[in-house]
């Protein structure tokens, strides 16, 4: 037996008001932020909205946080991602959501169409007057140009308002305008779009600031002016890719290689007598045949760089007697490999853009043989099981550099990466590193850093760095350190590395707008790199000059919700205080205890059986 007593419990579950407050950079260019702290104090001290719910805050900029300190300096607004977060954290509760913000987002999905179980009450921040506003709305220029060489510019221009007015568009180099022209703009001509060249005149870096002069009454100025930047290059490098046969392969080559606009890339049958070979600074070798023989002849002699790339179509008994410090025991059977990525690869930076994943390429089964010192990218798998036999290896020997590529198929690693992250970026870059490397006579460097030029303000600036030892191995121990000086302050500032797999790595915030010389230093060590960058102001908060009130109205309305300005929260507080489908909601819960468990309970009855004991004995005696 095991007696047992039943306990029934009610358990109030009061609604919950979530509040969500932007934290960007446009409540600090609207100037709410003492109003923001004014609301948010009458919410937090209203005794019966807080009797009613359970009211929950949470800021948010680019990701969605817990309140604690509003700084209003959020580099971008993502109001869809704040909305999906609440209601993912609240789905199985009842409540609604109170939106501080001005409605414009600048980044993540429409929150318009998000959706929201929730019903949503904006609360509208920022001016929702229409003001007139000149902007330059979208910047094109290529990232490279040639000395000597023009380059265009294209820049777009908006004009918000109906009083036709005359202004200034112009494009500056170290203060200097170099570039103007006279724009009208009206309520019927409210684009326009300006195209023109410029020299570039200087090798490297070379920055610009393009502008468009404001007019008298205009409120924001912020978004007239945007920052750009070129690389100036003395050379050009060209490409010779040479077959025998027809392959999707060499499209694709030509088209990733020649993203880079400081390289260009020729296709040439290797029928083909008349390729000037001296013209070229690296040649890709497509699954080479015997008709190849006085090719490798004249490259051994120029010494040039080059690439091979094998297939079910490569003549592998005449590869094989070239002596390019590889060879293959290949059998008339082929073969699809897939890559394993390396890690510890040296001879230059390349990060892994998903290699594991891409589709196999496919080439003659066999055994690879390296003869010559070597740097392994990409090893094969078969049928998933990892081997250490080389899919992609590099070689440097007297003074000539050389890769191969043990398979074709290689175009489907481009779209593999495009489908993977919707661009060609990573494909295209590890095709650049491939080609850089392959393509330069110059001394390889020990300490090489990878950074841009140009960078927004209130945007982590990440810096990669590789060093190796005097026999080129990556060295691990070695202490790096990022020294950054502004040009103008002459203000400076340090930052170590820290070592992340194969390469090191730094993340530098907090840089204010301007430009900045900088420095990587090896201690201990003679090794170093240096140049310039430039921090532009982040602008991307600032574009706006209104609320965008018709959206956050269309939000509230689809949601169930009510629009409510900075001067309304009392009425928004007994709009949500009188509403009777917020209710807490009372459940009783019945529960069984076994009586075993009441400690207490059995605790007395043990004492009252004691005392009986002793007292029957007591009086049994008398």
């Amino acid at each position: 037996m095991n007696p047992a007593v039943q306990k029934k419990t009610i358990e109030n579950t009061k609604p919950v008001l979530s509040v969500l407050i932007d934290n960007s950079a446009s409540t600090a260019f609207f100037k709410e932020e003492e109003k923001v702290k004014t609301i948010l104090e009458e919410l937090e001290t209203n005794v019966p909205l807080n009797t009613k719910f359970e009211l929950s805050y949470f800021s948010f900029g680019a990701s969605v946080n817990v309140k604690d300190s509003l700084t209003f300096d959020a580099p971008v607004t993502a109001i869809s991602e704040g909305i999906t977060a609440i209601n993912k954290l609240y789905k199985n509760k009842k409540g609604a959501l109170v939106l501080l913000s001005d409605g414009n987002q600048t980044a993540g999905s429409d929150y318009e169409f998000v959706g929201s179980k929730m019903p949503i009450s904006p609360i509208v921040l920022g001016d929702t007057v229409n003001y007139s506003d000149l902007q330059i709305r979208q910047l094109n220029v290529n990232k490279y140009s040639y000395l000597k060489h023009q380059f265009p510019v294209e820049v777009h221009l908006f004009y918000k308002g109906v009083v036709p007015i005359s202004t200034v568009f112009r494009i500056e180099k170290k203060g200097k305008t170099i570039f103007k022209q006279q724009v009208r703009f009206s309520a019927s001509e409210k684009s326009k779009t300006i195209r023109t060249n410029l020299t570039a005149t200087k090798e490297g870096i070379n920055f610009y600031k393009a502008s468009i002069e404001a007019f008298d009454t205009e409120k924001n100025t912020k978004n007239n002016v945007k920052d750009f930047s070129i690389e100036v290059i003395d050379e050009q490098t060209k490409i010779a890719v040479i077959s025998a046969i027809l392959h999707p392969d060499l499209g694709a080559l030509k088209r990733s290689i020649e993203k880079d606009k400081q390289r260009t890339v020729d296709l040439f049958s290797v029928k083909n007598k008349n390729i000037q070979l001296n013209d070229y600074q690296l040649f890709i070798l497509y699954q080479p045949n015997n008709n190849f023989n006085n090719l490798f002849k004249e490259l051994k002699t120029l010494k040039s760089n080059y690439l091979v790339i094998s297939g079910s179509n490569t003549d592998w008994p005449f590869l094989n007697k070239q002596q390019l410090g590889f060879s293959k025991n290949a059998i008339a059977q082929t073969e699809n490999y897939m890559a394993n990525y390396q890690f510890s690869f040296q001879p230059f930076l390349q990060k892994d853009i998903g290699f594991n994943n891409f589709p196999p390429l496919k080439d003659q089964f066999g055994e690879v043989l390296l003869s010559t010192e070597n740097h392994v990218l990409l090893k094969q798998r078969v049928f998933g099981v990892a081997s250490e036999q080389p899919l992609l290896a590099t070689f440097e020997q007297n003074n000539q550099k050389s890769a191969v590529i043990f398979g074709e198929g290689i175009w489907k690693w481009r779209a593999a990466n495009y489908l993977q992250s919707n661009s060609f970026e990573g494909f295209d870059e590890f095709t650049g590193n491939l080609v850089q490397f392959l393509a330069s006579n110059s001394k390889r460097k020990r300490l090489e850093v990878s950074l841009e030029s140009l960078y927004l303000s209130n945007v982590p600036i990440r810096i990669s760095a590789f060093y190796t030892d005097k026999n080129y191995q990556f060295d691990p121990r070695a202490s790096l350190l990022f020294s950054v000086t502004n040009t103008v302050t002459k203000e400076q500032q340090e930052f170590p590395f820290s070592l992340a797999h194969n390469s090191f790595q730094v993340t530098v915030e907090n840089l204010s707008p301007g430009s900045y010389q900088y420095t990587v230093t090896v201690e201990g060590q003679k090794s170093m790199d240096s140049g310039v960058f430039l921090i532009s102001e982040a602008r991307i908060e600032a574009q706006f000059t209104k609320a965008n009130t018709t959206k956050l109205n269309r939000l509230a309305k689809s949601t169930g919700g009510k629009v409510y300005h900075s001067t309304e929260i009392l009425e928004l507080v007994d709009d949500f205080v009188d509403n009777e489908d917020y209710a807490t909601l009372q459940k009783t819960v019945l529960k069984k205890q076994a009586l075993i468990d009441w400690k207490w309970v059995l605790a007395l009855l043990l004492m009252l059986l004691t005392i009986e004991w002793f007292v029957r004995k007591y009086y049994g005696k008398i």
